[in-house]
């Protein structure tokens, strides 16, 4: 009996040092890859190069991690370079992609790890993002509508987001599929059967 609450206990042990590893790894990731967009706020929009890592933390390490890292990475990067501005850029993003990391990471854990299923896994993340976002946004403006109302939403949201989107589902679920299968995802219980 002690045998078996040891070897849990290491095991457990070990899985939370590769979720942090791997968040830490997501968060470096995320902070560094909006400088290939040449800290331009226009391409940095189109391309959403701090969501990429951050639902892909969601998927690997968890919910908790996804959470953590979203809501951390976009305030850490204003207080350390001018992009994103903190008010209200930095500040919506972070509940942006700490939604992203929060939902990715539940839905990763309660639906089968077949790629169908990742890809309803990321869609519902990026859906429930964006309108965290839009909320967010809109409760910084003041809640006044000329501010921040239904047309600046579809625009920050989707028509100007179109090419991070894409590269969003092109690229997410088959990482996530590949490294679930090769039983590498730190968010997979050491020892479960994937399909």
């Amino acid at each position: 009996m002690n045998e078996n609450v040891k070897k849990h206990s290491s095991a457990y042990r070990s899985a939370s040092l590769r979720k942090l590893v791997f968040s830490a790894l997501l968060f470096a990731l995320a902070y560094v890859l909006p400088y290939f967009t040449g800290q331009i706020q226009q391409i940095g929009q189109m391309l959403c190069p701090m969501h990429l890592p951050v639902i892909l933390c969601g998927f690997l390490c968890g919910w908790q991690w996804g959470a953590v890292v979203g809501f951390t990475v976009p305030i850490i990067r204003s207080l350390t370079n001018p992009m994103p501005p903190m008010y209200p850029t930095a500040l919506g993003m972070a509940f942006e992609l700490a939604a992203y990391g929060i939902i990715a990471g539940i839905m990763f854990r309660a639906l089968p790890k077949k790629l169908p299923f990742l890809y309803v896994d990321l869609l519902t993340a990026m859906l429930c993002g964006r309108i965290v976002w839009g909320t967010a946004r809109f409760f910084l403006a003041g809640l006044d509508p000329s501010k921040f109302g239904l047309a600046a939403f579809w625009t920050g949201a989707v028509a100007d987001a179109i090419p991070g989107i894409i590269v969003q589902i092109v690229l997410i679920p088959p990482i996530v599929f590949a490294l679930s299968r090769a039983n590498l995802a730190p968010n997979i219980e050491t020892g479960e059967k994937r399909a």
